[in-house]
């Protein structure tokens, strides 16, 4: 019996829920697949699947299967596609998925540069603001923003911290007066990202010492260009990395305010599952991630 036909036959008969479209996606007749899954339950001396004429599912020991088949197979076909990639030049489709600022400022732009590089990967670029799971969603690289995690389950690459500053309109100073203290603040209408029902306040970094800061809201939202917007058009005083107001900085569109005190930085990372760490595509990536944005970032050249 192969074992390596019978598994891949076995996994798609539960993918696609049914023999005849395992047969079409494998290119075998239904006849051939059903005969290397009986195989395979022969050599378990275990039923995989029931069976009846409307429908085809797995057996608890099945599931049980399906899940380690699933391993082996994909662990195999990124060992195939290394070693192809390692004989030829990168090739492949490649899933990324990215916060949604960050992607639509600065990564599609990085990307277009990345694919005229390497012409032959395809590249699929899924942007959103949850935090996502690489291995259960079926992302070979996530790029997250935030606090710095520690997991046996994901390579953590981190490449450059991404600093936030607290910021507002000139027009908005001119109205409501410049903040020398953070107490300052308390009074301000703001700008907050978060939910609107969440205890809103901000912890700002001084020497090393944190202090936190419980601010008046006038409007929030999950999307920082949005409230970069809303700052823009001097509605309040906000907190926002510098990836999305740094232009704004650079040309006194905004004004960062309480020059020595700073929010807890965050960092840009690059996550992938440890069985992609042989990809080419993944090896590749994050030689031209650090290199677009491992030394102090364009969009941080005003403080």
């Amino acid at each position: 019996m192969d074992r390596f036909a019978s598994l891949s036959a076995f996994v798609r008969v539960v993918e696609e829920n049914g023999f005849a479209a395992a047969a079409r996606s494998l290119g075998l007749s239904r006849s051939q697949v059903n005969k290397l899954v009986i195989g395979l339950e022969d050599h378990l001396g275990a039923q995989l699947l029931n069976r009846t004429t409307r429908k085809v599912s797995p057996t608890s020991a099945g599931l049980a299967l399906y899940d380690r088949a699933r391993s082996i197979l994909d662990d195999w076909a990124e060992a195939e596609s290394a070693f192809h990639e390692e004989q030829d030049d990168p090739q492949g489709d490649f899933r990324i998925n990215a916060p949604m600022s960050f992607g639509t400022l600065h990564l599609s732009s990085a990307i277009a540069d990345f694919m005229a590089r390497h012409p032959k990967i395809r590249v699929e670029l899924i942007l959103n603001d949850r935090q996502v799971d690489p291995v259960a969603d079926g992302f070979d690289m996530t790029i997250r923003i935030g606090e710095p995690i520690e997991t046996l389950a994901l390579i953590d690459h981190r490449i450059v911290v991404a600093r936030r500053v607290i910021c507002a309109a000139p027009e908005f100073l001119s109205a409501h007066g410049t903040p020398s203290t953070i107490d300052d603040l308390k009074s301000l209408p703001a700008l907050y990202y978060g939910a609107a029902d969440a205890t809103q306040t901000w912890r700002l970094v001084l020497d090393g010492k944190t202090h936190t800061v419980k601010i008046k809201s006038v409007m929030s939202s999950n999307n920082g260009e949005v409230l970069r917007d809303a700052a823009l058009r001097g509605l309040g005083v906000t907190e926002l990395p510098t990836f999305i107001v740094g232009a704004d900085l650079q040309s006194g569109r905004l004004v960062s305010l309480l020059p020595g005190y700073e929010p807890a930085p965050l960092e840009i990372c690059l996550l992938y599952p440890p069985n992609r760490r042989l990809s080419s595509r993944i090896k590749l990536f994050v030689e031209f991630f650090h290199e677009r944005f491992a030394a102090r970032p364009y969009w941080d050249l005003v403080d």
